[in-house]
């Protein structure tokens, strides 16, 4: 997987049918995704639960593009090697689900997969500096972890370019997840997001049967 500063696209496959996860994938994928995000939440950490490590597996067949699992949950670190076996490329955890995010960055790289870290609502960009050098991805939440279809926050605009300046000439890519849609998604393009993770922007409108809205969505999310 090379690096690359354009404009990506992750549609959440929260979003999504849950009983048709596989024909999901492809559609969207087909209509023009760029990554695939998948929210791992554990009820505990997040309140809210979805799935784990066998469901990723599962997916990982129809995945073309980029699996990008996003691990909502704590701890993290015995779950690591699961994920790494279920095929994920980017493993991405919390800041904020255990004490010693280092050594779960290291693990996970350790484990074959890109490392990304998680900055909730709450919590400065600053936290990232003495982790960056460890980190492939950094996400930075608009939203309150937890459940799609919140509201965007846009305080979170500021910590975005902030972020951004941090990292500099690093092939690190800024990720931003939460309430991003056609509106809110040039206004983080343009603080320096390039992956851009939504869920029912994406999903709004289609369906395995009929996937054009999604592609529609995602050009206009795209800006073009």
């Amino acid at each position: 997987m090379s690096f690359d500063r354009s404009l990506k696209i992750a549609p959440s496959i929260l979003a999504a049918d849950f009983a048709d996860f596989g024909r999901e994938v492809r559609a969207v994928e087909a209509e023009g995704a760029d990554w695939i995000h998948i929210d791992v939440m554990d009820g505990h950490f997040v309140p809210n639960l979805t799935f784990g490590p066998p469901m990723v597996k599962a997916l990982r067949r129809h995945v073309r593009t980029v699996m990008d699992v996003h691990l909502m949950i704590a701890p993290v670190d015995p779950y690591i090697d699961a994920y790494a076996d279920a095929g994920a490329d980017i493993l991405t955890a919390h800041f904020e689900a255990g004490p010693h995010i280092h050594r779960t960055l290291q693990a996970i790289r350790r484990a074959g997969m890109r490392a990304g870290l998680a900055l909730n609502p709450g919590t400065s960009v600053e936290v990232a500096a003495p982790l960056l050098d460890l980190c492939d991805l950094v996400c930075v939440m608009t939203v309150n972890p937890g459940f799609g279809g919140q509201r965007f926050i846009h305080s979170q605009v500021s910590q975005i370019a902030r972020l951004r300046e941090m990292i500099g000439d690093r092939p690190i890519h800024v990720e931003v997840d939460g309430g991003v849609d056609a509106t809110t998604a040039p206004l983080v393009a343009a603080a320096g997001a390039d992956v851009l993770v939504a869920g029912s922007a994406v999903f709004r409108g289609g369906s395995v049967d009929d996937p054009s809205p999604y592609g529609t969505n995602i050009r206009a999310i795209r800006g073009g």
